[in-house]
């Protein structure tokens, strides 16, 4: 769907809520953000393609296969859900690229580009043209089925297979500007929806119907998103639960998720409390918020993403938590990598000595979660610049105050 024609099913489906009086003032309220946003252009795409090659002489690599997903998206701007007849595209190290597919789904691919229909064995046209590219050691996108890996073995016994994580991985951890500002976008989107929908809490209100309505948000907004919602004791579950839940008095609330905005993720939480908080309470959140501070800090050029993870870790630890990975208290990893995939490489966990580099970016997202009690999280997404890391959003200034 186009993007005019989801803001019309859009409109038409919040008049239709509001109509039943299903939805909060404050989201009918809410108007499109969509002016402005600058796709990735046919340039930056070709440019894409170039550093692959030269991660793939660096490899020693002659092609790369990917099926549908992210990384084929990244470099082709294309979407294409794997089905149950192999359609991937392959980049040469050098010499044009080539699609694949049976007669039947020609039709998917983008006109102009060089197609190889295959008949009964796709694997046999596939290694074909891997032969005439000079290809002795093709890597497989991580996205790719087994499948595909065992076609390919089979067809050619001499073709060496690896992973295509140095190349995808290589180019799709650093994110150039362009590709920041669409996540910048998303992230403003993602506050908006949450800063009109965070004062539609009622008691008895579902977490069900807080997640409906954060969803509302983002269609007002023009944009496809989606929250997990947790409540009371079950936010000490960082991926909450599949008991309903109701609002009460003083119930700790979490809201985690966030939209795509031309493909690319934002990725948000904010917690607060129904009502006045505890002072135990509002002492957790504090250290938690302490915590993404220290991270946030830490987040240079050249440290690495194992540092940072030690360095909120140390804050949880040192204010009576852990230790490590232990409950109470955080029991993830301190971020996460995110581009074009909510979750995506590299981490900020321990044992990863990746050193941080300009343009990478990640979830600031230390948990503190105290089983039987409530649980904190608070996140914002950051991205490493040569003076240090920067937040796309403001962070929570206090647990009864998520936006300041």
């Amino acid at each position: 769907m186009n993007r005019r024609a989801f803001l019309a099913s859009s409109a038409f489906g919040l008049a239709k809520l509001a109509a039943q009086g299903s939805v909060p003032d404050a989201i009918k309220n809410l108007r499109p953000m969509t002016a402005g946003v600058q796709p990735i252009t046919d340039a930056e795409r070709r440019a894409r393609v170039e550093k692959a090659r030269r991660l793939m002489r660096e490899n020693k690599l002659g092609a790369i296969l990917m099926e549908g997903g992210s990384s084929l998206f990244y470099f082709t701007g294309v979407r294409i859900a794997a089905g149950e007849r192999l359609l991937c595209w392959v980049l040469p190290a050098s010499g044009e690229p080539a699609w694949f597919a049976a007669q039947q789904d020609e039709a998917r691919i983008p006109k102009g580009a060089d197609v190889r229909v295959y008949g009964a064995d796709p694997y046999r046209t596939l290694t074909q043209f891997l032969k005439e590219r000079g290809a002795g050691a093709a890597g497989i996108e991580e996205r790719a089925r087994f499948a595909v890996f065992e076609g390919l073995r089979a067809a050619a016994p001499s073709l060496e297979l690896a992973s295509a994580d140095p190349v995808t991985i290589g180019c799709r951890v650093i994110k150039s500007p362009a590709e920041i500002a669409l996540m910048q976008h998303a992230n403003d989107v993602t506050i908006a929806c949450y800063k009109a929908v965070l004062g539609s809490l009622r008691e008895g209100m579902t977490n069900a119907e807080l997640s409906a309505n954060i969803e509302a948000g983002y269609r007002a907004l023009g944009y496809r998103g989606d929250a997990l919602v947790i409540f009371g004791k079950y936010t000490a579950f960082p991926h909450g639960s599949i008991q309903p839940q109701q609002l009460r008095e003083g119930d700790v609330v979490l809201v985690d998720d966030g939209c795509t905005v031309e493909g690319y993720q934002s990725d948000i939480t904010r917690t607060t409390v129904f009502g006045t908080p505890t002072a135990r309470q509002r002492a957790v959140w504090n250290l938690e918020r302490k915590a993404q501070d220290a991270a946030l800090a830490a987040a240079r050029v050249g440290v690495t993403c194992e540092s940072v993870d030690a360095a909120a870790r140390k804050v949880i630890v040192d204010g009576g938590f852990g230790p490590g990975y232990r409950l109470p208290g955080l029991p993830h990893r301190t971020g996460h990598g995110i581009g074009l995939d909510g979750h995506e490489w590299t981490y900020l966990v321990r044992g990863n000595k990746t050193p941080l580099q300009p343009g990478m970016c990640f979830s600031d997202e230390p948990t503190i979660a105290i089983p039987g009690e409530f649980g904190i999280r608070l996140e914002d997404c950051m991205y490493v610049t040569a003076d240090g890391a920067r937040m796309f959003t403001k962070q929570s200034p206090a647990i009864d105050r998520p936006f300041g």
